[in-house]
């Protein structure tokens, strides 16, 4: 995940999860251990969209989606490994070890207790121990593993709801498209709640 991304994921997440949406820049420099200079290259095109207003010692998001879009729009998910398990999607999920973080329809599932549509696939965020748990094969892939950052665990056993938004719109899959749209849906409630 890029520098910037981590600075979107956290911005997004005090704003739909924390009703936060004041933030300065070097308490998000000093939160991921990056520059002053990473972090307003992160925020300076959310300036020039309109998505957030600059203050001499602070900036306020003053439109959360422009951020999720633009987030979404360079988002990359980088699989370190993919494979076959022949079990069912709640047993994969069941079998998944502590330190995974589940994303996509797992996560809508479990944050939600519900589904959009049926799915076949699990993306959880984690590392390549999960190959001696899951063998790699050359059938058809049910399995993605994504390269897990040093900060993503800080937000608990689900991806945040950006995170898990971003994440479904770079799937292919049309029952990705579903859980897309059923996301947009939940977070339109969760903005609409706080005028924005």
């Amino acid at each position: 995940m890029l520098k910037k991304e981590r600075v979107y994921r956290e911005i997004l997440y005090q704003v739909l999860e924390k009703n936060n949406a004041k933030f300065t820049q070097l308490a998000l420099a000093r939160k991921f251990n990056i520059s002053l200079s990473t972090v307003n290259y992160a925020i300076a095109p959310l300036s020039q969209m309109n998505a957030v207003t600059v203050n001499l010692k602070n900036f306020v998001v003053t439109d959360p989606r422009k951020i999720l879009y633009l987030w979404a729009s360079i988002r990359n998910l980088k699989i370190l490994f993919r494979t076959r398990v022949e079990m069912s999607v709640s047993e994969i999920e069941a079998n998944m070890p502590d330190n995974i973080i589940f994303s996509a329809y797992s996560s809508y599932k479990f944050r939600y207790k519900d589904t959009p549509a049926d799915y076949s696939e699990i993306y959880v965020y984690g590392d390549s121990s999960l190959i001696d748990r899951f063998p790699q094969t050359d059938k058809t892939s049910n399995l993605f593993v994504l390269e897990k950052d040093e900060f993503i665990s800080g937000y608990g056993k689900l991806t945040t709801v950006a995170n898990t938004f971003v994440d479904l719109w770079n799937i292919s899959s049309w029952y990705a498209k579903e859980f897309s749209k059923a996301m947009e849906e939940r977070i339109n409630g969760i903005l609409e709640q706080h005028s924005y």
